[in-house]
């Protein structure tokens, strides 16, 4: 009874769950281009050199659900305070919501109102750039600046037809596995944090960590969380594939069976908590909680006597190699904006923002700041050995992208949350972890799911040139 009721919440939270992920994607996307404590004075000295076009007194339009100007007293981003001193550009905020971003943007660019900038989601490439949502990039950055070193192989995997709709500036949102020490230690476990830096981090010693946890007590559990799709992604494969010049059904490998015969293994033997936790829980019956970086902090805060530490979802034992199933930071340049010099600068300032050593630090101080209520609660904090931890996935590891996500919404939508309406990624990602009693086996989710992928990749692949 208690896992049906805790099924039936996990289902009826996912909404928040993806509300809660897409906000804060759309929130920690402007924390990469990180607040200065203080002043900014020391951004206005930055030595730039680029044959980029004088943009001085420009004004972009940006349509979001957020303004990048700063508000209730914030610093300036670093980005900005360049863009702004630096460069003479000025942001001017078009206020939208989440469900109507996507029509307020379709609608400006049908109606000829002045829109320019729009942040970078999923669903732009290829179904974005299948709309005529967005303009290229090439005629505004010189992607061979080597401002742009360690970005070029995510660079590279987005171009489409020939040209750069969406140049990734900074790796945003992993998906990890936060879990407590002191809760391993307790249960005579290894530390997940040792064995990644070791090399034994792998979904054999995630697995034996969990059988033995959920042995040592009652109603325990391995994980709860945001699980599935990182758990596929850390095999390194991805659901489609595309090589630049088509897109194919990747549905087959075995190394996403492994992954998702994994997660049937989870189901059946109980160790997968489904319902929702906006936090690491605070009751300590489970043992590990995947999500993105973002809840690290409240994390804490819950948690303040748990030793609490963050490592990659594992690998596979057949792999050298840890795979972060995360997002990038982009903006994109909408289509018939007039303003693509000005789209590029600010793009441009944030990949300094990311690359200068000086705002880096800068970042790493605001971030490790201790988050308090007025009366001295605290609400929030990150330690700086998780920080230091977090900035070493972003930069070591591959981070997978699979173009399935960007597919519009019978590839990835929420429908109404039944296996039946859902989008085909949702499901592959996490059915056989929520719908046990309607796909028991990889092979039917698979074959389910197949034909309906080959029929959304020809209308793709058709567009094509």
């Amino acid at each position: 009874m208690k896992k049906m009721f805790r099924m039936l919440a996990g289902l009826m939270s996912l909404t928040l769950l993806l509300s809660a992920t897409a906000c804060k994607k759309e929130e920690t996307v402007e924390d990469s281009s990180h607040y200065k404590e203080t002043d900014d004075v020391a951004v206005e000295t930055a030595d730039v050199n680029d044959n980029m076009k004088d943009i001085n007194g420009q004004e972009i339009y940006w349509l979001a659900t957020y303004d990048i100007n700063p508000t209730n007293n914030n610093d300036r981003s670093v980005a900005l305070t360049l863009f702004e001193d630096q460069f003479g550009g000025k942001i001017n905020w078009i206020q939208c919501t989440s469900e109507n971003k996507f029509d307020t943007l379709t609608n400006r660019i049908l109606g000829g109102d002045p829109v320019d900038m729009f942040p970078y989601e999923w669903d732009a490439l290829p179904n974005g750039v299948y709309k005529n949502q967005y303009e290229p990039l090439d005629d505004y950055l010189d992607l061979s600046d080597p401002i742009w070193d360690g970005m070029k192989d995510a660079i590279d995997m987005y171009e489409y037809n020939g040209k750069h709709y969406v140049v990734p500036y900074a790796v945003s949102d992993p998906l990890l596995i936060t879990y407590s020490r002191q809760m391993c230690q307790e249960n005579g476990l290894d530390d997940p944090y040792e064995l990644y830096q070791d090399g034994d981090w792998d979904w054999d010693a995630f697995m034996e960590m969990m059988k033995k946890f959920v042995k040592n007590g009652d109603d325990r559990y391995g994980i709860c969380g945001w699980f599935g799709q990182a758990m596929v992604q850390s095999t390194g494969k991805t659901i489609i594939n595309f090589d630049g010049k088509q897109f194919t059904n990747n549905i087959s490998d075995p190394d996403i069976e492994a992954a998702e015969n994994l997660m049937a293994e989870m189901q059946s033997l109980n160790l997968y908590e489904p319902g929702w936790f906006g936090n690491f829980p605070d009751t300590h019956d489970v043992l590990f909680y995947g999500m993105a970086d973002w809840s690290l902090a409240g994390s804490n805060a819950a948690n303040q006597d748990a030793d609490l530490m963050v490592v990659p979802f594992p690998k596979s034992p057949d792999s050298d190699e840890y795979y972060l199933c995360g997002n990038y930071a982009a903006k994109m340049l909408v289509k018939n904006s007039e303003k693509g010099d000005a789209v590029a600068r600010y793009i441009y300032c944030e990949r300094l923002a990311e690359t200068e050593e000086a705002y880096r630090q800068a970042a790493k101080e605001k971030a490790l700041i201790v988050e308090k209520s007025a009366s001295g609660l605290v609400l929030g904090y990150v330690t700086e050995e998780q920080y230091d931890a977090i900035q070493q996935y972003k930069n070591d590891t591959v981070t997978v992208f699979d173009f399935g996500y960007g597919m519009g919404s019978s590839m990835y939508g929420d429908g109404d949350y039944t296996y039946e309406t859902r989008g085909i990624m949702n499901n592959l990602m996490d059915g056989l972890l929520s719908y046990p009693d309607q796909v028991d086996s990889w092979a039917v989710l698979r074959d389910n799911w197949s034909a309906a992928i080959d029929s959304v990749l020809d209308t793709y692949n058709a567009a094509i040139q």
